[in-house]
This record gives structure tokens, C-alpha cells and sequence, in this order.
């Protein structure tokens, strides 16, 4: 028994030396050149006299007094164990991984998803539709008799989906920054600012022939009025923390916008059209307002909760209606209401806010916050002058300029105490607003001056026209007459 034990562990013995010998050439002593490996040794002493005990260099001697029995059937074989030196240095491999594919933003994928969940709620109604037109009578009165029958089942799963719907909704809850209003966040703020990157590449593709230099003048007002207001409204986490760079785009549009990861861009535009520098933080305010307080993220939110709760009233609008054509029209009805009952009014909510929270950054900054109500009253006339029709402010995204004027007006005192608490130097005592109604006024008085001047001289032509006499007709030559030159 213990020679076939001595075997067994020979031979185990030439396993294990032959995967070691693998490795025989990676193994290194740390400070000197590379050495005959210890199992090297050990193998050459296996092959010269192998009726021995093995007994390689080094500290450890396998003999047969370290094979034990247990019993007659079971053999209990020591494992070999190569010595250990502290100066062996094994060589590890270096594991590469590919590049990390970047995900899509969930309202990225929620944007293109949109239009298919309208397309199978459209042919799972129409569906259902047509199932139920090709039932025969009996099957529809056994249908009927069946879901009566269990109506209290249906009741019950309409409450637990009821139930669901609210945790969910109560679960999203979040505060809004500075105004602390409660708001529903199905997005979080790090899926918008993937895609505010995604969305600000895209921008700067479009625009990248249009944007003008960093040296330039309007480019640099534009960059220093940027970094006051993130500089003085730093103790606002949602500020302080995204690096703000600005764009200026060569365009005649009157518009700016600013992304939820810092971007900032600007018209040419909307710089021709504010009158002075504290209109254009007052603009920039709001742009900024915009962005920490995640506008973009709240309006997505509630437009999908509707739209996913729209999804159920379409599929019935196409099961119900009994031709394509009504079920069409009944879609177009449903999609008005949607867009009238929640999408711009809440919209028209939310520009409110950054017109109040914009009001308050510009007031940290020191700008003359009385400047505000004058940029819309130069708005609205702007628009007049251009003959924009006036559409009623239930139509429109925006609150009307009227409107937003009176709300900035109210807000002006309110935000006068801030600009005084932050250490802000002295406003002039002349109020940009009654300088602009005395222009304006003014303006208007020399217009009524022009016209009724203008009116006063064509009635005079008029008079002068009557009084003079008729011109009379040149004379007819009559036939074979020698033609008159004059």
C-alpha cells in the first residue's frame, strides 16, 4: 500500500512540476538577473534517482512518512506546496477592457419611444374593434353577461392600479430650488444633464459656422455678466456646481437659452434688443433660472405621466368609435385638449418662476432690477411695430408681455430689499420705468403731431386742386389734317 501511495504522489508530483515549469521563466529574483528555478532543480533530481525520497533546494522534503492511512479504503495524500521566497516576484497580466459605451438618457429614449406607444395604443384599439364587430350576437350577450358577473374583479384591479399610480407619483415628490415649491420628478437631474450634453453637441454642430470670437466685444459683456451672476448667487448649490461657459451665435433671432450643464447660448439678436446692461442680466437670470431649477426635467415629468395616462383614453377613442375617420378626429380633439389643458398652461407657470427667480439672481448681482418690466414693454411694442398679431395668452407657451409686465412690477419691490441686503451700491433715482413711459408718451405725442400736420397739408392739396381749372383736352384732328407738333 505504501508504495502505491509513493506512486500516487509521484506522479501528482510530475503534474504539478510540469505546469509550474511553465512559469518556470517568469519567475525572478527581485535585484538580480534571472536564475535556475528551484522546480528545476527538483525535476532533475526526479529523473536521476527516482526509487528516493524527492528532496529538491530548498526547505521542503517530501518522504512517506508524511503519507498517512486512515483506513484500509481511504488515502490521505499531503498536497505539495512549492517554497515560497520572499524575493519571487510572479508576474500578473494586464487586463484591458473596451471603452465604455455611453447609455442613452432615459428622456432621450422616452422621446423616441413616444410616437410607437401612440402607434400600439392605435392598433391595439382598432384591434379590439374589429374583434368585437366580428362577434356574433350570442358571443357578445355571453361576453356581456361574463364581465357583469365579474365586475367586482375589474373594480378591484382598477384601485390596486389606482393605488400604484399614486405611491408612484407621491415617491417622485421632490422640492423645487429657491422657490421650495413641490413639484413630480419622474427624470432626475443627472438624466437631463446627459442630455443637456447630447443636446449641446448637437448645438454646437448647427451653430459652429455662426458663433463668433471669444475676443470679441459682445462675446466678452456677454462672458463677464455670466460670471457675476454665477459669482454672487454661488451660495446656490445648483450654481456653484456647473461650470458655466457662454456661445455667442451671429444671428438676427431675439432669443437666448441656457442648457441644464452650464451652456449658455446667445443671439446677436437678443443683444440688439435690450437697452442697457442690466436688461441683459435680468434676460441672462432668467435663462440661468431655467436651468437649476430643472424646468426641463418638471415639464417631461408631467408630460409623460399624461401622455402614458392619455395612451388609455386613445385606446378606447379606437375601440369605441365605429369608422377610422371618427377615431382620427377623436385623437386630434384628445391631443388639443392635452396641449391646452396641461402642456401650455403649466408651461406659462413655469416662465413665470424664472422671471421671479431670475428677478432675484439679477438683484444679487447689483443690476437695477426696475430694468425688468421695461425690457417686455419693449417687447410688446417691438412686436406692434413688426405687425405681429396679437393671439390670446390661453393659445400661447408664454404669458402675455402685459402680463408679465404687471407680475415683474409687484416682484420690484421685493427684490429692491434683496439688492439692498447684498451690499450692492445705490440705484439712480430716476426709475427706468417712468423714463420709458415719459419716451414712449413723448414719442406717441410727436406721432399724433406728424399725422395731423400730414392731414392738414393733403387737405390743403385737396382745396388747391378744387380752385385750380380742369386741363383741357387736346384737339382732335379731323381727317386729312397735317398733324400739329407742339
Amino acid at each position: 500500500m505504501e508504495q502505491i501511495c509513493l506512486r500516487l504522489v509521484k506522479l501528482d508530483m510530475l503534474s504539478r512540476i510540469r505546469s509550474l515549469n511553465r512559469v518556470d521563466s517568469v519567475v525572478r529574483w527581485c535585484g538580480q538577473r534571472q536564475r535556475p528555478s528551484l522546480f528545476a532543480s527538483a525535476r532533475t533530481d526526479l529523473r536521476t534517482n527516482s526509487s528516493t525520497s524527492l528532496k529538491p533546494r530548498g526547505s521542503v522534503t517530501v518522504s512517506p512518512s508524511f503519507l498517512c492511512l486512515r483506513s484500509r479504503l481511504s488515502i490521505c495524500i499531503t498536497a505539495f506546496r512549492p517554497p515560497v521566497h520572499p524575493f519571487i516576484i510572479q508576474s500578473t497580466r494586464e487586463i484591458h477592457t473596451s471603452g465604455r459605451l455611453r447609455a442613452l438618457p432615459a428622456p432621450l429614449i422616452w422621446m423616441v419611444l413616444k410616437p410607437l406607444q401612440k402607434l400600439m395604443a392605435i392598433i391595439l384599439g382598432r384591434s379590439i374593434r374589429k374583434w368585437w364587430l366580428a362577434l356574433p350576437p350570442n358571443r357578445k350577450q355571453l361576453f356581456r353577461e361574463w364581465t357583469w358577473r365579474r365586475r367586482w374583479h375589474f373594480v378591484g384591479a382598477g384601485a390596486g392600479l389606482l393605488f400604484f399610480v399614486c405611491l408612484f407619483l407621491f415617491t417622485h415628490l421632490d422640492e423645487s430650488p429657491v422657490t421650495g415649491r413641490t413639484r413630480l420628478l419622474v427624470f432626475s437631474r443627472e438624466n437631463f444633464m446627459e442630455l443637456a450634453q447630447v443636446t449641446a453637441e448637437a448645438y454646437m454642430e448647427e451653430f459652429k459656422d455662426s458663433l463668433i470670437a471669444r475676443s470679441d466685444p459682445r462675446h466678452q459683456a456677454v462672458e463677464l455678466v455670466v460670471r457675476i451672476l454665477a459669482e454672487r448667487n454661488r451660495d446656490i448649490a445648483e450654481i456653484s456646481s456647473v461650470p458655466w461657459t457662454v456661445h455667442v451665435v451671429d444671428g438676427p433671432t431675439i432669443n437666448a437659452f441656457v442648457l441644464p450643464n452650464g451652456k449658455v447660448f446667445i443671439f446677436t439678436g437678443m443683444l440688439e434688443a435690450v437697452a442697457d446692461i442690466h436688461q441683459l442680466v435680468f434676460i441672462l437670470g432668467h435663462e440661468m433660472a431655467h436651468a437649476l431649477i430643472g424646468h426641463a426635467a418638471e415639464q417631461a415629468s408631467l408630460s409623460h405621466v399624461v401622455e402614458l395616462l392619455s395612451l388609455i383614453l386613445l385606446t378606447a377613442i379606437w375601440a369605441i368609435c365605429p369608422r377610422d375617420s371618427l377615431a382620427v378626429l377623436g385623437q386630434w380633439i384628445q391631443g388639443k385638449l392635452v396641449q391646452f389643458l396641461f402642456d401650455r398652461p403649466f408651461s406659462r407657470k413655469l416662465e413665470a418662476e424664472a422671471d421671479q427667480v431670475g428677478l432675484q439672481l439679477a438683484a444679487k448681482a447689483c443690476a437695477d432690477v426696475r430694468a425688468g418690466p421695461v425690457f417686455w414693454q419693449q417687447m410688446e411694442i417691438y412686436d406692434q411695430l413688426r405687425g405681429e398679431p396679437t393671439i390670446p395668452e390661453w393659445l400661447s407657451t408664454h404669458p402675455s408681455h402685459q402680463n408679465r409686465v404687471r407680475q415683474l412690477d409687484r416682484l420690484v419691490p421685493e427684490a429692491l430689499e434683496l439688492r439692498a441686503r447684498c451690499d450692492c451700491p445705490a440705484l439712480p433715482k430716476a426709475d427706468p420705468r417712468v423714463i420709458f413711459h415719459q419716451a414712449v408718451k413723448l414719442v406717441l405725442d410727436n406721432d399724433k403731431k406728424q399725422e395731423k400736420i400730414a392731414q392738414e397739408e393733403k387737405t390743403e392739396k385737396q382745396r388747391a386742386g378744387v380752385m385750380l381749372p380742369l386741363p383741357q383736352s387736346p384737339p382732335v384732328p379731323t381727317p386729312g389734317s397735317q398733324p400739329q407738333l407742339g
